[in-house]
């Protein structure tokens, strides 16, 4: 299933990166969606081309109810960003990658900071994929709309995060 979601935010692209990255933001996504961040790892200098692997555990009561009975209450998702160095403007590119533990769901993507005056385009395009025989595409759709709306609210809340912060 395709994956496509786009917010604007009014920060430079530096800022939006460094809360995006920031354990304390992390934790506070994780749990507002009520899971829970198990690790946070920086690999590199984010001033450059640099890695963020982020290990939650994440609930499934959004689930269809057959893809629940298959996964459980519970999963263990990893999802590793690598940053290449920023261009002249700013802006930035990662290549996302989610893996689901003991789960055929992979989501593959590239997420753009895009610098545009003082505030910053954030967009994320990629793919969701299951290979759960008969269910992996109703799996992959119903990940899809979830996956578009945790970016929207990551974005309003990192912008509370950095008005509070």
């Amino acid at each position: 299933m395709a994956l496509n979601a786009s917010t604007t935010l009014p920060y430079d692209t530096a800022t939006v990166l460094g809360v995006l990255t920031d354990e304390g933001f992390v934790r506070h996504m994780s749990e507002y969606v009520g899971g829970t961040l198990e690790s946070l790892t920086v690999d590199g200098d984010p001033a450059g081309a640099f890695t963020v692997t982020a290990v939650r555990t994440l609930p499934t009561q959004r689930l269809p109810e057959m893809a629940r009975k298959f996964v459980g209450e519970t999963l263990s998702v990893t999802q590793t960003d690598r940053w290449d160095a920023p261009e002249a403007d700013g802006s930035r590119r990662a290549t996302v990658n989610m893996a689901v533990a003991n789960v055929p769901l992979t989501v593959t993507a590239v997420q753009r900071l895009v610098a545009q005056g003082t505030d910053t385009v954030v967009d994320l395009q990629g793919n969701v994929t299951s290979s759960i025989p008969f269910l992996g595409g109703k799996i992959a759709a119903s990940a899809e709309p979830m996956i578009g709306k945790a970016l929207n609210v990551q974005g309003t809340e990192a912008k509370k995060w950095l008005e509070t912060h």
